[in-house]
């Protein structure tokens, strides 16, 4: 966020403000003190991200954006708690090699997690799954709630196995080195019920 009062001088060291006191060649040789005056800042401050990065929100867009983070602190609390009983779920499971989630007592970050994030480590985990690429596949294809979409974060529940979507092009060493092996499955947990993540999720890994 900017404040500008509008009555700072940018005229009076016009060599230590060329931006300001200079024709812009992207703005037809706008000169922005003779053009704007006392707004010279804060109005090149508006143009420029305006036009290289389109900052500037419609206002049902700022509306959706400020609905979100309303509830953003209640909807991380169920994240963080789903992701964990998952989390202790996988790791029980015969059909799970491994499970890298902080908040697991036996994870090499839960120390930093308890320290930085008071054991809350997000709704994102992912796991190892016995049969590998295979096997990661039709756990994917057999989902029947949880969506098969790779991206994070949202409310509902997305399940993701890299080595046959985001990284299918990789042979073996080349997702090593990427740091995804072949077995990995990601799951970006949402705020459904519960029993309705995992019920999802043990039917896939019979079928898997």
């Amino acid at each position: 966020m900017i404040v500008d009062s509008g009555r700072f001088d940018w005229v009076a060291n016009k060599d230590r403000f060329p931006m300001l006191n200079e024709p812009d060649p992207s703005y037809h040789g706008v000169v922005y003190t003779e053009a704007l005056g006392p707004a010279a800042y804060i109005g090149r401050c508006r143009v420029i991200p305006l036009r290289n990065t389109g900052s500037a929100l419609s206002p049902h867009s700022a509306f959706l954006l400020m609905q979100g983070l309303e509830t953003l602190g209640l909807r991380m609390e169920r994240h963080c708690e789903n992701a964990l009983k998952v989390a202790n779920y996988l790791q029980q499971h015969p059909k799970v090699e491994w499970v890298n989630y902080a908040a697991l007592e036996n994870s090499p970050y839960h120390a930093v997690c308890q320290k930085i994030t008071k054991g809350q480590a997000s709704g994102i985990l992912s796991f190892g799954i016995t049969g590998g690429k295979e096997a990661g596949a039709r756990f994917i294809d057999a989902l029947q709630m949880i969506l098969r979409l790779v991206n994070i974060g949202d409310a509902k529940s997305l399940a993701c196995h890299p080595a046959t979507t985001t990284h299918r092009q990789l042979n073996p060493e080349e997702l090593a080195t990427a740091g995804v092996s072949e077995d990995l499955v990601r799951i970006s947990v949402g705020i459904e019920h519960i029993d309705d993540i995992i019920a999802d999720i043990a039917q896939a890994l019979e079928k898997a």
